[in-house]
């Protein structure tokens, strides 16, 4: 007679062949593609992550927990860095990583590449663009700093070095770094000038998972990197997003501020890691206050759940030869098409080293006295084509900035323009040629009107 075990084991391999089945079935009959023809964002997703996310399940493994840290791994040795913190969106990822600098963990200095820092106070100034998605500046004026908004550059869409640097004062503390769409910053000059006012660097990279410049992956550059796995992005947990870091001391910050903010740094069931749980004494608690019930930052539960990490293991085996290649071509192929009008439409550029993996093709309107983005918008929303503004477009004249503490350097010139005249539309790999090729002859019908 077969033991419990084995019995469970049929069971379970049983329910994951009819669900492999159903979603194999789902797909010939279209019933999870809905409309728009031509998506900004689809997820590459089989039968395999399905599966990974139904056995979690069965298996009950649902909280943070081994299949996470097993992701973590993963996610580290793809990018090439030493740690990864998973928590559950990519703007809870720049949340930790930017309330992890102003950490009394590390008392007055944080070691980064073997100098001290000053850790940031109330009142800092950081740099960060201006056209911007709002998480990436929400994050600092949450944690009470200042935000100097620096212009960008057309084309790239990312801030120029020469405005970061005249954006420096004695009061910059960080550069917080949004490689825009996937495109890669010039970092050399941005590491100098960072190295040499002894400037912290997170680099938002939920954006540009997969590119590169100079060979490096993208998000290892700073002191951390962000990166977001929604349903929009390069690969997706459903939610989630992740921090990394080569640097100790912050890792150690950033679970804490992952976990409650808790001092305790025992793996998710686990007890008494330290061995002196009930001998500890900080703060002004009373000797041996139970360490797992011991605060040391103002941190939040932002932790992401096992059967998301299920989901991105089966992710990350796709990202080079799936997710990555795929991406690249189809952004060739827009791009190509697409320079025959230029006449009307800014095409998108990246500088000398980068190898961008695109997480869309931006595109701006030259002359918005020739035809107004959301004219053209309009018609390719009317022929099923998705598109997206430039997120928050100029994030000071979004509603929720009024009374913001904030300044500005130099002029905003391009910025404004790209809320008036820029749009996304998708590269991302569920695009087939036929859908290139509609895209192609709808914007050449609306040129050709002109």
């Amino acid at each position: 007679m077969d033991n419990l075990e084995d019995r469970l084991g049929r069971i379970k391999e049983g329910i994951l062949e009819k669900v492999e089945e159903y979603f194999k079935l789902s797909q010939e009959k279209g019933i999870v593609v809905p409309k728009p023809y031509v998506k900004y964002v689809w997820r590459v997703w089989d039968e395999n992550e399905i599966k990974a996310a139904i056995s979690s399940v069965l298996e009950q493994k649902i909280t943070y927990g081994n299949i996470a840290r097993e992701f973590e791994n993963e996610f580290s040795k793809f990018l090439n860095t030493k740690y990864t913190i998973y928590v559950n969106s990519g703007s809870s990822a720049n949340l930790i990583a930017v309330s992890s600098l102003k950490s009394m963990m590390f008392g007055d200095t944080i070691k980064s590449d073997n100098e001290s820092y000053p850790i940031i106070k109330d009142g800092d100034e950081v740099i960060t663009p201006a056209a911007t998605f709002p998480t990436t500046s929400n994050v600092l004026l949450i944690n009470n700093l200042v935000p100097v908004f620096v212009d960008i550059e057309l084309g790239t869409y990312n801030m120029n070095p020469r405005d970061i640097e005249s954006a420096i004062t004695d009061k910059t503390r960080l550069i917080m770094l949004p490689h825009t769409l996937g495109n890669p910053n010039d970092m050399d000059p941005i590491l100098e000038m960072a190295k040499k006012n002894k400037i912290f660097l997170i680099e938002d990279a939920c954006d540009s998972l997969g590119s590169e410049y100079k060979g490096k992956k993208l998000g290892t550059f700073g002191d951390m990197g962000s990166f977001s796995f929604y349903l929009s992005h390069h690969i997706s947990t459903g939610e989630g997003g992740a921090v990394v870091t080569k640097n100790s001391e912050l890792k150690r910050i950033l679970d804490s501020m992952r976990d409650w903010g808790r001092d305790c740094w025992c793996e998710p069931y686990k007890s008494n890691t330290c061995g002196k749980r009930f001998e500890w004494q900080l703060g002004d608690l009373p000797f041996g206050y139970d360490h797992k019930y011991t605060y040391s930052n103002i941190g939040f539960n932002l932790k992401p759940l096992d059967v998301q990490a299920a989901i991105g293991l089966e992710q990350i085996k796709k990202l080079p030869n799936i997710i990555i290649k795929k991406r690249k071509e189809n952004f060739k192929k827009l791009y190509e098409g697409l320079k025959k009008f230029e006449e009307f439409l800014i095409l998108p550029k990246s500088i000398e080293g980068a190898d961008p993996c695109w997480f869309s093709v931006p595109l701006t309107v030259r002359d918005e006295k020739v035809f107004s983005r959301n004219d053209f918008v309009n018609y390719l929303a009317e022929n099923e084509i998705e598109t997206r503004p430039f997120f928050a477009g100029n994030i000071i004249k979004q509603p929720g900035y009024k009374g913001a503490k904030y300044r500005i350097n130099n002029s905003l010139e391009n910025t404004n323009k790209v809320m008036l005249g820029t749009f996304f539309i998708g590269c991302h790999p569920g695009l087939n040629d036929e859908m290139i090729y509609y895209v192609f002859d709808k914007f050449k019908n609306y040129f050709d009107k002109l």
